[in-house]
């Protein structure tokens, strides 16, 4: 009997264009979507997507409730026997939207598959409930990414064993008991000999060591130095005219500040997801503190501020996207002679 497969894409993957569409809500189409025709042909004739749903990320983030109702509806529309969502890869808001559906589906009985970098927010929040296989960060493996999944949702419809999460390729959920053929002492000195003797070994305990960052030298003269002012706090022109996110962004902002004194209430206001934004709101300078640095400017301690404004909401932004947008900021500020970089902490 061949296996009934829904499949989960966003706006972008089901090409019906990028930011500008995320704000569709939820539709259910009949049989493959773009992605999902490549995903069916893996898997060989023994399963056949029967119905694709496509949801805005920015719809599916913000109206939650709304898009897991539809996508309910759907399902019970469909009859699948396994629900696949994405790959994702390090697209935050679409992984999130993955994972819900995903669990959507797993408390409905329904067998369910993710796919997404294991950075991804949504793997994150979500693995506990849904398995989520690794994938990279970029679509440049869509084809590697696809055969995954197409092969794992093949397993989970069929009943088969799913081994451990270093052997499957998904996210590790949650720790399995299982006997040794050696005691731990036996086995923690089998690796010290091998360590020591430059083999290869496995840990148990997997350590993941926090990245280390050589710090820049110190600035030599503040008094001539231009300092550019960067938050993570959210900070968006009162209104949000550009239609930010309160997390997980794909791009820092600039805004201009030359000539102010101070951020003003009236004129700006925070917009994130981690924190209460009302007194941020009502006084910007808490999350950017361009009066107290006019101060010094004022006071010739440092030579001068650069005159935009680095602006995001860091809540839910994952490492690898991180490094990308601050390393983008870095380029924009060296381009234009900045000598050191003031970030509030949050």
């Amino acid at each position: 009997m061949t296996i009934r497969v829904v499949h989960y894409l966003n706006q972008f993957f089901a090409g019906r264009g990028g930011d500008e569409a995320a704000g569709m809500p939820l539709e259910a189409i009949e049989g493959p979507v773009r992605s999902g025709a490549l995903i069916q042909n893996l898997m060989g004739g023994q399963g056949e997507i029967v119905g694709t749903l496509v949801c805005g990320d920015n719809y599916a983030n913000e109206e939650t409730e709304a898009t897991l109702e539809a996508a309910g509806e759907a399902l019970d529309r469909f009859r699948p026997d396994v629900v696949i969502a994405g790959p994702a890869f390090n697209a935050g808001r679409y992984g999130l939207a993955c994972g819900e559906i995903g669990s959507l589906a797993e408390s409905r009985g329904i067998k369910a598959v993710a796919a997404m970098h294991e950075e991804n927010p949504g793997a994150a929040q979500h693995r506990r409930r849904v398995y989520i296989l690794k994938t990279g960060e970029s679509p440049v493996g869509m084809n590697e990414a696809a055969a995954k999944i197409a092969a794992f949702a093949l397993k989970l419809a069929r009943g088969d064993e799913i081994g451990p999460a270093d052997e499957e390729g998904y996210v590790a959920r949650t720790r399995k008991i299982v006997r040794a053929a050696k005691p731990g002492a036996q086995r923690a000195i089998d690796m010290l000999a091998a360590k020591v003797n430059g083999n290869p070994f496995n840990t148990e305990i997997p350590v993941i060591l926090p990245d280390r960052v050589e710090p820049a030298a110190p600035i030599a003269d503040m008094s001539t130095a231009t300092i550019a002012l960067v938050t993570t706090g959210g900070l968006i022109p009162r209104g949000n005219p550009e239609r930010q996110t309160a997390g997980n962004p794909e791009q820092y902002y600039t805004y201009s500040i030359e000539g102010m004194t101070e951020l003003d209430g009236s004129d700006w206001e925070a917009f994130h997801g981690g924190y209460f934004n009302g007194t941020a709101s009502d006084n910007p300078n808490y999350i950017l503190p361009l009066q107290q640095l006019r101060t010094l400017e004022d006071q010739g301690v440092v030579g001068g501020i650069y005159p935009s404004l680095f602006t995001m909401p860091g809540v839910g932004t994952s490492v690898p996207k991180a490094r990308r947008l601050g390393a983008r900021m870095a380029d924009e500020m060296l381009e234009h002679d900045v000598d050191g970089a003031l970030l509030v902490a949050t």
